[in-house]
C-alpha cells in the first residue's frame, strides 16, 4: 500500500515521501494515529504542487541546516559520568547527555535528532550522528571520562 508521511518517521522517511508499507501497518497504525494518508491519485497531485509550493521555503531550511552542520563540525564532546572501579558506566550514556553537552556549547539540538548506534556503557571514544536535514547529517566524536 502506498501512503503520504505527515510527519517524519524513524526507519521509514521523511514528511510528504511517498512510501510502501504493508497494509495493516498502514491502515492500524500510521493513518489513524495521523502520521500518513493513502496515496490516492488526488493525494498525490496535491503534494505536487505543495511541495512545488514550498520548495523555497524548504530551500532556506536545506540552507539553515548545512550551516549548522559547518559549524558542529570541528566539535567534539568529553562526557564526564560516573564509573566503576572495572572501567564500565553505571547506567549508559545516550543522545540525551549529548544534547545536554551541545547545549553548554550554546547549539540548541532536540534529543530526536541525535543518534548513536552502539549501547555506551563504558569509558572509551565513540561517534554520534546527527540528522539535522533528510540530506544533512553531522558525525560528532565523544568521549566518555570518569567523573
Amino acid at each position: 500500500m502506498e501512503i503520504i508521511l505527515k510527519e517524519d518517521v524513524t526507519n521509514l522517511g521523511y514528511k510528504n515521501d511517498i512510501v510502501t508499507v504493508k497494509s495493516g501497518y498502514g491502515r492500524n497504525y500510521l493513518i489513524p494515529t495521523g502520521k500518513a494518508v493513502i496515496a490516492s491519485p488526488s493525494a498525490k497531485k496535491m503534494l505536487a504542487e505543495d511541495l512545488k509550493q514550498r520548495a523555497h521555503k524548504l530551500e532556506k531550511i536545506k540552507k539553515d541546516a548545512e550551516a549548522l552542520a559547518a559549524k558542529l563540525e570541528g566539535v567534539s564532546l568529553t562526557i564526564p559520568t560516573k564509573v566503576s572501579s572495572t572501567g564500565t558506566i553505571f547506567g549508559s550514556v545516550g543522545n540525551i547527555q549529548i544534547a545536554d553537552e551541545l547545549s553548554k556549547l550554546g547549539f540548541d539540538i532536540d534529543r530526536k535528532l541525535i543518534v548513536v548506534k552502539d549501547a555506551v556503557k563504558e569509558v572509551g571514544s565513540y561517534k554520534a550522528i546527527i540528522k539535522l536535514h533528510k540530506e544533512v547529517s553531522v558525525e560528532i566524536p565523544f568521549e566518555v571520562v570518569a567523573e
